[in-house]
Parts: C-alpha cells; sequence; structure tokens
C-alpha cells in the first residue's frame, strides 16, 4: 500500500489567504449589498505598464510565424532577459555573471523549491512572524526548524545570536508581513555568520524596489561576502505587477559552493528535471520592464502604492497607533491591541475592511495585524477613514 508523506500532517488544515477568503466569502453571502475594501492579501490592482502589454503583444504575434515561433526555451531564462537583469543590479554595484541568474514563474515557488538541494537533517532557521511558504515548505519535507523572533523590541528583525544553529537561513527585506527593512550593518552580520557557520542564507527580496532610503540594501550582495553564503530572490509581481502574468528570478553566485559542490550547478541540473522554463512570451515582458519607458511606466506605479501606504501610515500615526512598514515597504505592521483575529472580524463586521491578521504569520504576530498599500488611492482613503473613525 502507498504510504503519504505525513509530514503534510504538520501543516494548518487551511492556508492563510484561503482562511481569510472563506470569512470574506461568507461575510459577502451574508451582506451581498456592502462594498468590502480589501487591504489583506497583497495583490495588485494597477494594470501592467503599456511598455510590457505591448512587448507582450508583439511576443504573442511572433510566436504566430513560423520564422520566428519560439518551441522550449533556455532552463535558465532567455539571455535577453538575463542581460536585463544583469543591468538592472549594476544600478546598485552589483555585479553579475549571466549564468548566475535563473528566470522562474516567480519568488514563491523558487523560495519553497531550493531547499531540495539541503539535506532534511539540515535545521531551517526561519524569523517569526514569518511569510507562511518559508515554514510550510520546510514543515513538508520533515525539516528541524529553528525560529527566532521579531517583536517590538528588535524592530521585528531579528539578529543572530550567540548559540544559534541551523544551517538554513530565511531572511525577507523588505519583510513580509512587518514591512521592516534590514540595514547593511544588520545584514552584515547574517553574512559574517552564514560564512563562518557554513550556512546558506535564503534571501527574498521581492519588494526591494519600493526602497526609497539610498542607505539601505536593495540586494544582499551589496554586502561583502555575500556571494559565497546568500541566493537571492526576486520577483516581477509585485514591481512590475507581474501577479498574474507569472514571472521572477533566482540568482545563484558561481562562488556559492557546499562541500566543494557548486549550488548555482546543483540548482541547474534540478531546474533541468523538474523545470521547462518560463514562457517566452513572458520572459519579453519582464525584459519590458527594465526598459526606459518600462522603467518610468513601473515607478511610477510604485509611486501610486507609496502614496497609498503613506496615506495609511498618516492615519495610524493619528491615531497614536504603533506600526512598522509603510516607508520602503508597501505593508504596514500594526499593534492591534487585541486577538488579531477578532481584530480581523472587527473590522469585517463594522467597517467592511478586511485585512490580515498576524496570528497567521507566527506566533509573534499575536496582537498584530498587516496591511497592504496595493488598492486604490479612492479605496485607501475610504478605508483609512472608516479606521479613523472605529478607533475613535
Amino acid at each position: 500500500m502507498v504510504k503519504l508523506n505525513e509530514n503534510y500532517k504538520k501543516l494548518k488544515v487551511n492556508y492563510l489567504f484561503a482562511d481569510i477568503a472563506k470569512r470574506v466569502k461568507d461575510f459577502q453571502a451574508k451582506n451581498p449589498s456592502l462594498g468590502i475594501i480589501r487591504m489583506g492579501i497583497g495583490d495588485v490592482t494597477m494594470p501592467l505598464a503599456l511598455p510590457v502589454v505591448s512587448a507582450l503583444k508583439n511576443a504573442s504575434q511572433e510566436m504566430g510565424a513560423k520564422e520566428t515561433f519560439k518551441g522550449y526555451g533556455e532552463y535558465q531564462g532567455y539571455p535577453f532577459l538575463q542581460q536585463a537583469i544583469k543591468d538592472y543590479y549594476t544600478e546598485f554595484g552589483v555585479d553579475l555573471s549571466l549564468n548566475e541568474t535563473f528566470v522562474s514563474d516567480g519568488a514563491k515557488s523558487d523560495v519553497a523549491n531550493f531547499a531540495e538541494l539541503f539535506s532534511e537533517d539540515n535545521t531551517a532557521i526561519i524569523p517569526d512572524p514569518v511569510y507562511p511558504v518559508y515554514l510550510d515548505s520546510n514543515l513538508m519535507s520533515g525539516r528541524n526548524i529553528t525560529l527566532i523572533d521579531g517583536n517590538e523590541k528588535n524592530g521585528f528583525l531579528p539578529l543572530p545570536y550567540s548559540g544559534l544553529k541551523g544551517g538554513i537561513i530565511y531572511l525577507c527585506s523588505p519583510n513580509n508581513p512587518t514591512g521592516a527593512v534590514y540595514t547593511k550593518a544588520q545584514l552584515k552580520l547574517w553574512v559574517d555568520f552564514a560564512n563562518k557557520n557554513g550556512a546558506v542564507i535564503l534571501f527574498d527580496s521581492a519588494y526591494e524596489a519600493f526602497v526609497q532610503n539610498p542607505e539601505l540594501p536593495r540586494s544582499i550582495y551589496e554586502i561583502e561576502g555575500a556571494k559565497t553564503c546568500a541566493v537571492e530572490f526576486c520577483s516581477f509581481s509585485k514591481t512590475a505587477g507581474f501577479t498574474g502574468t507569472r514571472c521572477g528570478y533566482t540568482v545563484v553566485p558561481n562562488d556559492l559552493k557546499i562541500s566543494g559542490e557548486s549550488l548555482n550547478a546543483m540548482w541547474l541540473r534540478r531546474q533541468a528535471t523538474k523545470f521547462n522554463g518560463t514562457a517566452y512570451i513572458i520572459q519579453r515582458g519582464a525584459e519590458a520592464v527594465f526598459s526606459k519607458e518600462g522603467q518610468i511606466a513601473v515607478k511610477n506605479t510604485l509611486n501610486y502604492y507609496r502614496e497609498n501606504a503613506l496615506i495609511m501610515a498618516e492615519t495610524l500615526t493619528k491615531c497614536g497607533i504603533w506600526f512598522t512598514g509603510g516607508e520602503n515597504s508597501p505593508y504596514l505592521w500594526l499593534k492591534c491591541g487585541m486577538d488579531s483575529w477578532e481584530f480581523f472580524d472587527l473590522l469585517l463586521n463594522k467597517i467592511n475592511v478586511v485585512g490580515t491578521p498576524g496570528a497567521g504569520f507566527g506566533k509573534c504576530g499575536e496582537g498584530y495585524f498587516r496591511l497592504t498599500a496595493f488598492n486604490t488611492k479612492e479605496n485607501t482613503i475610504e478605508a483609512m477613514k472608516r479606521l479613523k473613525s472605529l478607533l475613535s
């Protein structure tokens, strides 16, 4: 008889955002006339930039002509997109080789899958609160997990400490869910820790484009020594609105080796076996993000979300509510002063606003709540008006 992977029983019955969706659906069924403002799931609301749409159209037409039709592509991505990514990194002083970049269908799947390269008897070091995929993917594999606490005292940016042990370290900056951003000095502590202990940092930089402060790092490779201990995951989803289009990339430096084995070569072998590459049409759209016109359009969209975040931050400040994020992140992580699921129900039932309860991100998230700037300005203003009225 076939045996199941018993580790799946360690997972919560429902994925956090599926649970939220069900609660909202049930509420809507009972209150069909009420207009709900969604500020929970981090899904973008602005359309793709026109240069991206034009590139997608042109690539689609190419696929309809014999002379320009494309079949299977490169496992690592087409060179034209790898080159665009390489050029983009030079803007913040990072030099990459083309073969260090792997184009994918998004950061989430790569973050979850990359740990396949490591033995299951490694311990994963994961901050709490945390984006669920880091924790769940390691639970699925049966790997031991050490949670390190993020809290108000450390600004929800936990650092390595004496006695900490583990081989796989998960970091996200700007952070999801808290919006907090590591400084270069703080990341240097993690890089030095990883190099000293033979550990690997899996660094999620999906929100790097929201960093406005030039003193804050947008890539872990801005930190000396990172190329020998860190893998970086990035996404076009929040940067350029690709949540429904699906494209991201992972950087695996050639200098990153474990017991003399190249992780770059191992990841390429893994991708060749389990991944057939990202669609040519989508990669052409992603390439257009890095064009001069694309960057102007994308930055305009990012500024739109930043304005929403500013509106939210001003409201929370006026209400005397402690929070992190908002300035260099699309997320605001606020102290709600009660059970976070109770606060979720309060906002949904009293002012018809949906957020994300902090408890869904771990034990250290209890008592906190995440709001997202990914909405229209009109909805953001209205939601904050309702929130201010409620809290008053």
